[in-house]
């Protein structure tokens, strides 16, 4: 097992040395590509499982947030293992699972701003003076951007309620390109957020979970949309990961993807907050997270086969 690293700051290029690995190890794991970020980086998505059950896990739609990769990055190594050593994972057939449901993992949404908070600004990004300029004249990004590398938050780039979060942004004191809150010049104006919308409108989800850090919390509604099966379901995975369930206030309440994905298709969507404290989360709580969270992924790849009882 060990091939996916859980001891370092989690980049762009360990994520993709990292999948090959696996895929070379596993080959019925399916990689394929969804499209490209801002300055051209593959978004992978990783499938494993053959079942009707089709749900879909993404992380990082924020920069700082970059220990979320690795979470799901481990997962899909002890699913992989699990199912090809006819082992089980807390007690769960992960045979059964994988014959039951397919699981869609886009481990990375913004490669772009993680290589910004993690290795730096180079001279050669197209975006070098516009990068500095939106930071506020400081060219040291690794403890406050969330973006991707224009300046706009992904996680408020969704058309869900967007007028909304636009309004908010002058409360916030927000008037363009920065770390952290932008909308965006439009719902879908980033190429990151485009190919995850049109990713969803191809495949009928039943449902979603979209990892971000920090606070040991699980956001699972959206302006009173979610039924009371998405409730339950919060309540399961709630229990097993022992963080505790709340619904966003402000602007963070509006234009994120979970948002979307529930008010385009009435369906349960989860924003989970792993670990505690200030972002970026060091890399010496990733174990503490992962135990979290490792039933809590399978639990949520099951809830909504026809076989569980809710």
């Amino acid at each position: 097992m060990n091939i996916v690293n859980t001891k370092t700051n989690y980049t762009y290029e360990i994520l993709e040395k990292d999948i090959y690995n696996l895929k070379n190890k596993y080959d019925f794991l399916k990689v394929f590509i969804l499209g490209k970020s801002v300055l051209g980086r593959n978004l992978y998505c990783i499938k494993i499982g053959k079942g009707p059950n089709k749900v879909f896990y993404n992380a990082a739609h924020h920069a700082l947030e970059w220990i979320t990769t690795p979470v799901l990055m481990k997962f899909i190594e002890s699913f992989c293992y699990a199912y090809s050593n006819n082992k089980t994972i807390k007690k769960y057939n992960i045979k059964d699972i994988y014959n039951q449901s397919s699981i869609y993992i886009v481990p990375m949404v913004n490669p772009d701003g993680i290589d910004l908070v993690i290795n730096g600004l180079k001279k050669d990004n197209p975006y070098y003076e516009d990068l500095i300029k939106w930071n506020k004249g400081n060219n040291d990004f690794s403890k406050n951007w969330s973006s991707n590398i224009r300046g706009v938050d992904l996680n408020h780039n969704y058309d869900a309620s967007w007028h909304l979060s636009k309004k908010y942004e002058s409360k916030y004191n927000i008037h363009g390109p920065g770390p952290t809150r932008y909308s965006g010049e439009y719902p879908e104006s980033e190429p990151e957020t485009k190919a995850l919308a049109n990713f969803c409108r191809k495949h009928n989800f039943e449902l979603v979970l979209a990892y971000h850090s920090q606070g040991e919390v699980i956001y699972w509604n959206y302006m009173n949309l979610a039924d009371e099966r998405s409730k339950k379901i919060a309540n399961i995975l709630s229990k097993c990961s022992n963080y505790y369930l709340d619904q966003a206030q402000g602007i963070s309440s509006v234009g994120g993807f979970k948002d979307w994905f529930i008010e385009k298709y009435r369906k349960p969507g989860y924003t989970i907050e792993v670990g505690k404290g200030k972002n970026p989360l060091p890399i010496s709580q990733f174990d503490k997270i992962y135990s979290d969270n490792e039933e809590l992924l399978i639990l949520a790849s099951l809830v909504t086969t026809k076989n569980y009882p809710l």
